[in-house]
């Protein structure tokens, strides 16, 4: 039994820290599960208060009551799947996966309430004459259709049989990414010999000789699927069969018929998401998810990807035919293969533009790009960061920071942490501890946080990052900023709770910075003379921006594709998960010597995350981000006028308004295709 009281549970107390941070250094695994519990049993009372209340409905007694209710709830949950994201250990894992289900039936109390519906309907019904501003009428409009969209119009039975498939969803979602992180840490590439090496850079092979120290493998070097470790190793190791070791591991991740096999998972959230759209009235999950979006429908989703699919298939075909042409020349006598790409078109790209990616790195520590990107957001913005060493941190790894404005007025906290480890999961993401939102007519700040996995320090080396690990800080960064900045009145309208076709646009737009001369030249130093990046280097790097973009645009789209496949099903999924994967590239036309850039079996994004029916959206986004930032390249780069704009009308609104008005009231009008198809080489 368990004896945890409020006052024991930090969880469940005011948090007594600066600006309301998290106490981490307080929590324990123990405090979780009861601190959840309680918070449920609190917001189930908040609910049944508004449910049952007397008086007539209207806005503020309904509406925004209901945007307030959960704040507990909400704390707890928001620090307890940070942490299983970013520093998860067995305990928090077992946590993970129980209370999953228990928090979705929760979720279900609330949107499926039918006392609590027809008050909301009755304010919606009425809101003609309720006289609402804008970001109110977007607030109620979110609010009816989130209970129309979750079921409020479903008879008893149905609502039991929707609660069962969320609850199942839940959990099969906590189960995708676990065991997509058990298959990360449970490949070891031991190399012994130091000629299987030839090839990688210093700094490389210095952090595998350290990696394998920490695995009691003295002597050795190791190598693993994290993408500091593997992406680099693809690049440039000579030893083919090595490349293919590695290479074959990464894509068989989830699909090695063993007890962290995803492939089950997969049909069962496919056929669970089939019925449950169905259940709602919606041709297919792929609808049902699209309603919300910029998009509105599958139509104009695979429009896009269509458009964009030619163009980049037959740019890919020629890189591939470089490639082979190259292989061929070197007398290599094989034929191309997935795992020769990287590496071939590495040396192909030294070879036209004299460009060694490690020697690029020697001017990005980052120290450096730190600088970089908190002198441009300055610039742009006029914030400032200051590090505050004495906020209590979930890893030593993970930095606060202070974020002020121009004026001296606090704008919010942002953790950042970035090298891998086995407790954190891959990728890049930007989260929130607590979102902006307006009390008793002040603004209360956000906690934001970004989590990477970059390349890390090496003995007397600094963490070097390439350029790609260099756009995307700059691009966590923006998402960042749309958090950091949010001024809306409420909370679940604040910051990136926004169409998720739209939130890309904050982080892509930043990732334009960090190849301008004049920004490069602001921070990129080499990391043991100090000298400044050459011209000479900027413009290798300009001049390779479109090289590769073939590869890098049909992976892409081959994987938003098979996202929308997926998701437009309208039957249980019977077939073999890989079968379905091979059909739907093979109807495309996708060559062999390119995979997907996330193979079915470790799709977190669609299986395990927020973007089923949505990995389009990144280049959904890239359309309005190339054509936003010809807004700054007509005026500068940081135009005063254009970026407090850009703030005002983008950054700061989160939610409160449809996103096309927004991007139309920065841009003046909506975006045009012709600047992606220019930036990626594609026209």
């Amino acid at each position: 039994m368990n004896t945890t009281t409020n006052t024991d549970n930090p969880l469940m107390v005011e948090f007594d820290t600066p600006y309301g941070v998290p106490p981490f250094h307080l929590i324990k695994n123990e405090h979780y599960k009861p601190a959840m519990e309680a918070a449920m049993a609190k917001n189930k009372e908040e609910i049944d208060g508004i449910a049952n209340a007397t008086e007539t409905p209207d806005f503020e007694n309904t509406i925004v009551a209901l945007d307030k209710t959960g704040s507990m709830l909400n704390r707890i949950s928001s620090i307890f799947f940070n942490m299983t994201g970013a520093h998860t250990n067995d305990t928090l894992e077992q946590i993970s996966q129980d209370m999953a289900p228990v928090l979705a039936k929760h979720s279900d109390y609330t949107s499926l309430n039918k006392k609590l519906f027809d008050r909301v309907k009755a304010v919606w019904d009425n809101k003609a004459s309720a006289k609402l501003n804008e970001e109110q009428n977007q607030l109620l409009e979110k609010t009816y259709k989130s209970f129309i969209r979750n079921g409020a119009l479903l008879n008893d039975k149905e609502k039991e049989t929707i609660t069962k498939i969320n609850e199942e969803l839940s959990w099969l979602a906590v189960k995708f990414g676990q065991n997509n992180l058990a298959e990360v840490n449970d490949f070891k590439l031991v190399v012994d010999k130091k000629e299987d090496l030839k090839g990688l850079s210093d700094d490389l092979i210095s952090a595998a000789a350290d990696a394998a120290k920490e695995a009691k493998m003295e002597g050795k070097w190791l190598f693993s699927l994290q993408n500091p470790s593997i992406m680099p190793f693809l690049q440039y190791a000579e030893n083919r069969s090595l490349r293919e070791k590695i290479w074959d591991a990464m894509q068989k991740k989830g699909n090695n018929n063993n007890a962290t096999d995803t492939k089950e998972i997969i049909k069962k959230v496919v056929s669970l998401r089939v019925q449950r759209a169905k259940l709602l009235g919606y041709a297919t999950h792929a609808h049902y998810v699209l309603e919300e979006q910029m998009a509105q429908n599958p139509n104009n989703v695979n429009k896009l990807l269509q458009d964009l699919w030619k163009p980049a298939i037959n740019k890919a075909k020629n890189e591939a035919q470089e490639i082979q042409a190259f292989i061929d020349a070197e007398k290599g006598g094989f034929k191309l293969a997935p795992h020769d790409w990287r590496f071939y078109a590495e040396k192909i790209r030294q070879q036209k533009y004299n460009l060694d990616e490690n020697e690029v790195k020697q001017y990005f520590s980052l120290e450096n790009v730190h600088q970089g990107v908190f002198s441009t957001v300055q610039k742009l913005f006029g914030l400032t960061f200051k590090e505050r060493k004495d906020l209590p941190s979930y890893h030593p790894e993970a930095t606060a920071y202070e974020v002020n404005d121009a004026d001296g007025s606090f704008v919010g906290i942002l953790y950042m942490d970035f090298h891998p480890r086995a407790s954190k999961r891959g990728g890049a993401w930007m989260t929130s501890y607590s979102d902006q939102k307006m009390k008793d007519g002040k603004r209360v700040p956000p906690v934001i946080s970004i989590v990477c996995n970059f390349t890390k320090a090496t003995g007397d080396t600094p963490a070097l990052l390439t350029f790609d690990e260099v756009s995307t800080y700059f691009h966590e960064f923006g998402h960042a900023l749309h958090g950091l900045l949010s001024h809306v009145n409420y909370g679940s309208l604040a910051g990136t709770n926004v169409p998720t076709d739209f939130v890309e646009l904050p982080s892509q737009i930043m990732e334009n910075w960090a190849s301008e001369p004049e920004v490069l030249k602001s921070f990129a130093k080499h990391y043991k003379t100090g000298a400044v990046i050459p011209d000479a280097l900027i413009q290798k790097i300009k001049s390779t921006g479109t090289y590769g973009q073939g590869f890098a645009t049909t992976e892409y789209l081959a994987a938003s594709i098979l996202d929308m496949d997926f998701h437009t099903q309208t039957q249980a999924m019977e077939q073999d998960v890989a079968l379905f994967e091979k059909n739907s590239m093979d109807s495309k036309g996708l060559i062999n010597e390119i995979i997907p850039r996330y193979k079915s079996t470790y799709f977190n994004h669609i299986f395990g995350g927020g973007y089923s029916a949505g990995y389009y959206s990144y280049i959904w986004s890239e359309v309005l981000d190339s054509d936003a930032f010809e807004a700054f390249k007509a005026k500068g780069l940081f135009d005063k006028e254009t970026a407090m704009s850009f703030r005002k009308n983008i950054l700061e609104k989160g939610g409160s308004a449809d996103p096309m008005e927004l991007y139309k009231r920065f841009r003046g009008a909506e975006p045009k295709i012709d600047p992606l198809l220019k930036k990626r080489g594609l026209n």
